[in-house]
């Protein structure tokens, strides 16, 4: 495999547009933290982004910065924090991802219902594609209206429509005040009702996630940012929703990192992601758990994504992930295969079942890849 650094949005636009000429397939590397997503096949070039990194332009009075994809999430916040700014994102693998990594794999965390997604927060880019050009979405000031929302369609795109080379993403002031708690269940209706509670009350809260990872218990994590009132208000609800439930509350401490990293540890057995309607999160979740080969689910209770750890003999993982997937479906949502171990990959496909809309996608992807070279088996239109 042949490796290319481009230095600059041109020189990558040139090595995509000679390796379409030469019909020669591309994968496209930031930090690598997420190389295990889909079902890539083996590429003659590799395309790394690691150059294409640092702050372009910040206005702290707009709340707005501009990167290069290579940036690292962790490099972007220590920059913001000397103006007293934070970005929004809390994707998983959060030390080393990057922005263009986490812009093409659409990586959200726990903050995504109070902040807003990838999709909610990017507000420009600049991407090289496969003819050669360097085309730009968007802008770098958070009121865009004319022409097509392409950024839209980059986000979770994983690289097979082109090379995000740069990005411009909304940013917040620091938050005053941060506080948290864990609450214990013996049942995991008694975890959904409790997050329930929180999610619809008045007070606003960061992160609302139910865990089940040992034995038969559930724990509900929950943290608030904002001013010293209105984070102590929230936490206050927050314990009286746990109490109602018969639930023992704590401090929060290390326990939604960890819970956000499961995708960056789960490297045995298979982890199943699926995004559901929130209202059928709490069934779904109580019917997973009975599987006998879950090692660990971590819910969003306050978006509806749920990951589920698989971890037993082959065949048992391999038709509870299935299933998964499947029971997904049949509630409204959707799913794949997030990540598997590497002996499954020939028998655990990343999508079993063909995602919604995907004639549509392999269209844009004819497109804007005509000749096909770009990430081959990522996405299940590629």
């Amino acid at each position: 495999m042949t490796r290319a650094i481009p230095a600059d949005a041109t020189e990558c636009a040139r090595i995509l547009a000679d390796a379409a000429r030469d019909g020669r397939t591309v994968r496209i590397i930031g930090s690598g933290s997420k190389s295990y997503v889909g079902d890539a096949a083996t590429t003659d070039i590799e395309v790394a982004t690691s150059r294409l990194a640092g702050i372009i332009d910040h206005e702290p009075a707009d709340l707005t910065v501009t990167v290069g994809a290579g940036t690292r999430i962790a490099d972007v916040a220590v920059v913001l924090e000397r103006a007293g700014q934070f970005l929004p994102l809390d994707p998983p693998h959060g030390d080393e991802a990057t922005i263009g990594g986490v812009i093409a794999a659409n990586s959200n965390g726990f903050w995504r219902a109070r902040y807003g997604g990838v999709r909610d927060l990017l507000i420009g880019t600049r991407i090289a594609l496969t003819d050669g050009t360097v085309a730009r979405a968007g802008g770098r000031v958070v009121k865009n209206v004319a022409g097509y929302d392409l950024d839209k369609l980059i986000v979770g795109s994983f690289g097979t429509l082109g090379v995000i080379v740069e990005a411009t993403l909304k940013v917040l002031p620091l938050p005053a005040a941060s506080d948290g708690l864990v609450g214990r269940f013996a049942r995991s209706q008694d975890a959904f009702a409790a997050a329930d509670a929180i999610v619809r009350g008045a007070s606003r809260v960061e992160a609302c996630v139910v865990e089940r990872s040992e034995g038969s218990a559930w724990r509900l994590a929950v943290q608030a940012r904002g001013s010293t009132l209105t984070v102590s208000r929230a936490i206050e609800d927050a314990r009286r929703a746990v109490a109602a439930r018969q639930g023992d509350a704590r401090e929060l401490g290390e326990d939604l990192g960890r819970m956000r990293e499961l995708p960056a540890h789960a490297t045995d057995g298979a982890l199943v992601r699926v995004s559901l309607p929130v209202a059928a999160a709490a069934a779904f979740t109580e019917t997973a758990a009975r599987l006998e080969s879950v090692a660990a689910l971590v819910a969003d209770a306050a978006s509806g994504v749920v990951r589920v750890h698989l971890l037993d003999d082959d065949d048992a993982v391999i038709r509870d992930a299935e299933a998964l997937v499947a029971a997904a479906r049949v509630v409204g949502g959707g799913g794949r295969i997030e990540r598997r171990a590497e002996h499954l990959r020939s028998r655990l496909s990343t999508w079993p079942t063909r995602p919604t809309g995907d004639f549509l996608m392999r269209r844009i992807k004819d497109a804007f890849d005509p000749a096909g070279i770009l990430e081959p088996g990522r996405a299940a239109f590629a």
